[in-house]
């Protein structure tokens, strides 16, 4: 599984409707595990972002479609960034020469 990182923010519909946003969270949470992936963790933020969300999915089109399947709904718009753990990092560091 592949990690990405979602910067979340809502719309104006999505800020109307706030008190129905933990209801949005569980239809994503199983909108994501139906097309293999998972949240692995999720925030309320204050700053730039209102929300991020740490999510697996099998590869970069399950999480695109996952993330046009969001704006579909108008309630958020997201940035979506693919996440290398720090294994990761530190072998990709070492092969530049």
């Amino acid at each position: 599984m592949t990690t990405y990182i979602m910067l979340l923010n809502w719309t104006d519909q999505g800020a109307r409707t706030l008190r129905d946003s933990p209801k949005r969270l569980d239809a994503a949470k199983k909108a994501l595990e139906a097309m293999g992936g998972s949240f692995k963790d999720f925030y309320l933020t204050m700053g730039d972002c209102d929300m991020v969300a740490i999510c697996d999915a099998p590869d970069d089109a399950v999480m695109a479609r996952f993330g046009l399947t969001l704006g579909m709904m108008g309630n958020v718009r997201s940035r979506t960034m693919k996440a290398f753990p720090e294994k990761a990092y530190r072998e990709l560091i070492a092969t530049i020469n």
